[in-house]
């Protein structure tokens, strides 16, 4: 009931009775969908391979075009054959997405495995709070699973779904079932903050790699074309001295990944505050040109041109 409530009054949730029907009714399919054993969530995921590049051939256009700039070594054979590999791991994510609804937590340490979460108890201990740099690369919606064996809060910081409140709930469910929290990109300096007030110790998570607005004052070079980056995390971290994480996820074999941490700034006090970010994105290109099918290639993320006045840092 009280989540109702603040959807009639939070305007982002604002649906026409039609909408909200259409919305729900998807969402309800969807909950079945995820209830289904993995052996046919694939079958599923491989008939919409076959429509995806064969028929649909979903963001072709956007996906080559990132492919040609990021590897201007590559052939177009070669450029090809990561298209089709990454339709493939599209459709297996966002079939393995929507199983993560009904995953037991049991079900879900057979399939995902951590490793570096020992670097961080010396840091619990302390009572001193971490932050986490994640990208979207294979499977990250599975890391929230990564609360129900982790001494620290797990405060992963996203973008709610607007206009689309069943949809939203849905994704925050998947989310938050592990003991997480979600928390509003504009409210997270704020909460980091409070952590350090409070000696509440937390791991603030975030997907750096999302595209902020064009005037964004933190441009830099990502994967051979200007982009811009929220400034939020090289902020914070300066702000607080908390220590700085990469997350970094493998796929093992389908179905099955492995999630590693590995401490980037103990002190990012101590460093330029801009080389925070520029090392989480050099480390971002190492991985993503190591096996380059696993990133979101099908999103636009240099859709902004760098506005006169903003200087390139590098």
């Amino acid at each position: 009931m009280v989540d109702q409530e603040l959807a009639k009054r939070d305007k982002r949730f604002h649906e026409s009775p039609l909408k909200k029907l259409l919305n729900g009714t998807l969402v309800l399919f969807l909950k079945g969908i995820s209830k289904l054993p993995f052996l046919v969530i694939y079958g599923i995921s491989d008939v919409f391979y076959f429509l995806l590049k064969n028929v649909v051939k979903y963001r072709k256009k956007v996906i080559l075009e990132n492919l040609t700039y990021a590897f201007p070594e590559k052939s177009e054979e070669e450029k090809t054959q990561i298209l089709n590999k990454f339709y493939r791991h599209f459709c297996d994510f966002a079939l393995e997405t929507v199983k993560l609804y009904s995953m037991s937590d049991s079900e879900m340490k057979k399939r995902l495995s951590v490793k570096g979460l020992e670097l961080t108890e010396k840091y619990t201990r302390e009572g001193k709070s971490i932050i986490l740099l994640g990208f979207h690369y294979n499977n990250w919606e599975w890391c929230s699973s990564i609360q129900s064996r982790w001494n620290y809060k797990l405060l992963m910081i996203v973008n709610p779904l607007r206009g689309n409140y069943a949809m939203d709930r849905f994704v925050a469910h998947s989310r938050e079932k592990w003991g997480g929290e979600s928390v509003p990109v504009h409210k997270s300096a704020r909460v980091a903050i409070d952590a350090v007030r409070k000696k509440d110790p937390i791991a603030l998570w975030l997907a750096a790699d999302q595209t902020p607005a064009a005037n964004s004052p933190f441009w830099t070079m990502f994967l051979n074309r200007e982009a811009p980056f929220f400034s939020g995390p090289e902020k914070i971290a300066a702000k607080t001295n908390q220590p700085v994480f990469f997350l970094h996820l493998k796929k093992l074999r389908r179905g099955h990944y492995e999630a590693g941490l590995s401490l980037l700034f103990e002190e990012p006090c101590k460093v330029e505050s801009k080389d925070i970010l520029l090392t989480y994105i050099r480390r971002m290109e190492e991985i993503i040109g190591e096996t380059p099918e696993y990133y979101l290639w099908s999103h636009r993320r240099w859709k902004h041109k760098r506005p006169e006045g903003i200087e390139l840092t590098l």
